[in-house]
Parts: structure tokens; sequence; C-alpha cells
């Protein structure tokens, strides 16, 4: 198996997180300490959504744009890896993509993890003027998968001439080229287990899905077979979980408190489907999803801008997991 991998995401105002605080500078200073703090406490990886609108509904309230915000934090940070969950293929040529993550790699010293996915958000992507609605799912997919083909081209060689079915490349040239060898790690995220999970079985190095066990143990076993299909060592990659988290030394304070699903979702159901619990509790969850054959696990924490949950899953759950599991 995988070694265990540990990030968390920083907060950008995506699910009304930083709503609390008036002034905009205020907002990105506090994303830019919790970055900071996210590398001192030891997480391995950090990460920010590619979205323009909040969520559940556009509010006019702060989001910060997913490049910008990982371009400025590796100016802020040494160590830790810098991550997209996920990008949106519709929302920037491959060719600028490219172009993107190879810069950004190069300015991290070679801390990029290069998440991309087929999108989904279509109040944005109307909003944003890339077309009246979502291309059905199926087109999405082979975008997904001719901008992976064409970006991690465009990362190894000099010159890049492709012609797919939805995007022409004729002699993209993308310097510098990213310093990772042989490339920066590729996540797809998505849940689409036969069009979306085939594309990882070809071309990614990790897969984001989550899901309450069963259906997490689901999406395992038909990456495994699509693994198959194409001749691809199954065990060679990642399969990781994005859930939120929230973390209390008391149980009866989280019980008390209540859902804390952005989207509205009753207690018990947000619960069972996202770590939320005491330590010892999420330890437990956690190892579940281990064994089931998870090896990376990249929570958004449900308290921001507090860093209460945060900090006790640095101090007290990564160390007990790892311990278990070395």
């Amino acid at each position: 198996m995988s070694a265990l991998q540990f990030g968390v995401f920083v907060p950008q105002g995506w699910k009304m997180e930083l709503a609390s605080i008036a002034d905009p500078a205020a907002k990105w200073d506090t994303a830019v300490e919790i970055a900071v703090l996210a590398e001192e406490l030891g997480f391995d990886s950090l990460w920010v959504y590619d979205h323009f609108h909040n969520v559940p509904r556009p509010a006019h309230e702060t989001m910060f744009e997913c490049w910008m915000t990982l371009a400025a934090i590796s100016q802020r940070t040494s160590r830790i890896k810098l991550g997209q969950m996920v990008g949106c293929a519709l929302y920037r040529e491959p060719t600028l993509l490219a172009k993107l993550t190879s810069n950004l790699d190069v300015m991290s010293g070679g801390r990029l993890i290069w998440g991309i996915g087929a999108g989904w958000y279509e109040h944005e992507y109307v909003g944003y003027g890339y077309g009246e609605q979502l291309p059905v799912p199926a087109d999405r997919i082979r975008m997904l998968r001719e901008t992976i083909e064409i970006v991690t081209a465009m990362w190894t060689d000099p010159d890049v001439d492709y012609d797919g079915r939805h995007y022409t490349v004729a002699g993209a040239q993308c310097d510098p080229k990213p310093l990772q060898s042989p490339r920066p790690p590729v996540l797809v995220g998505g849940s689409g287990e036969q069009l979306t999970l085939r594309v990882v079985a070809r071309l990614a190095d990790a897969s984001n899905f989550g899901g309450k066990p069963h259906e997490f143990e689901h999406k395992c076993n038909v990456l495994r077979q699509h693994c198959t299909d194409v001749g691809r060592d199954y065990d060679e990659i990642q399969k990781t979980w994005s859930p939120e988290i929230f973390l209390r030394t008391d149980d009866q304070e989280i019980i008390d408190g209540g859902s804390r699903s952005f989207i509205g979702e009753p207690y018990e159901s947000w619960r069972e489907g996202n770590l939320v619990g005491t330590p010892e509790q999420v330890v437990a969850k956690m190892q579940t999803y281990i064994d089931l054959g998870c090896t990376g696990f990249y929570p958004w924490c449900s308290d921001y801008p507090d860093t209460a949950t945060m900090r006790l899953f640095a101090e007290q759950v990564i160390p007990a997991v790892r311990a278990a599991n070395d």
C-alpha cells in the first residue's frame, strides 16, 4: 500500500467560511495564516477548490481564485505540497493549464499536485460565459481526458501537436518545464464510475472519490477492474478522500452543536458521511477507509476560520493513524 498522506484545505470562502470576517484583506490574511500553520503542523499537502461562486448558492461573498491563491501561498511556504480539489477542465484551455501548472511547480520548488476534474457547477459555468449550459457528461469526460493528454505532453515535449475531438494544438511550447521528474502527480476527481475512473486508470496517479464506506469500497473495485482492463497496476494509484471534518474532545459538544453541513444536511447524515467526532472516533473511522484501500485524507475543516479542528487533526489524529499503520 502507498504511504498514507494527510492534507487539509485552505479557507477560500467557497463554503462561506470567511463571511464572518468583514475586510477582504483580512480574509486573505486568514487564508495565508492557516496555510502557513498547516505547514508548521506537519501536514503533507494543502488544497484549494477551483470555483468562482459560493455554495450552496452564489452569495456575493469572497471566493479566492484557485491558481492565484496557490501561487501566493507557494511563496509563504517551503515544504508542503500544493493541490487543487479539483481544477475544472472546462474553465481553462489545456495549453493555459500546462503553463499554469508548470509555472507553479517551478515557483514552489517542485510541490505541485495537479488536481483536475470534468466540472459540475452549472451556475458559474454559465455565469462566466463558458456556454449556455454544461456539456453532457460524456463530452465533459472526453474534454477531461484530452486536457490531461495535452498538459502532460506539454510538461515533457519541446513542441506539442494534438488533434482531438474538443481541442487542437499546433506547435505549443511550455517553458519552463515542471521541476518534478518524471512529472508532477495527476489527481483526477469525480464520481463517475465508468467514464471518470476509466480516465484515472489510463492517465492519473491518484483518484479522489468519497462516500460512505460501502460506496468507497465499490468505487475502488470499479477502479481495480478498469486497471485490469488497461493493464495498469491498481496499487500504484492513490485512492483519496476529502470529507468535511469537525473535531472536539467532548462528544457532547459536537452533538449540541448540530449539523455544520454547508448544504444544510441533517446532523445524523452529515456526521455519518464525514469525519465528525472525537479524535478517537475519527481515528477509528479513518481506519475503516484505510482497510478498504484509502491512502490519502484531505479534509475541509467545518469550523473555519477557527483552527481547533485543524490542530486536533494534526496533533492527535494523524499521529495515531500513522502509528496504527506503520
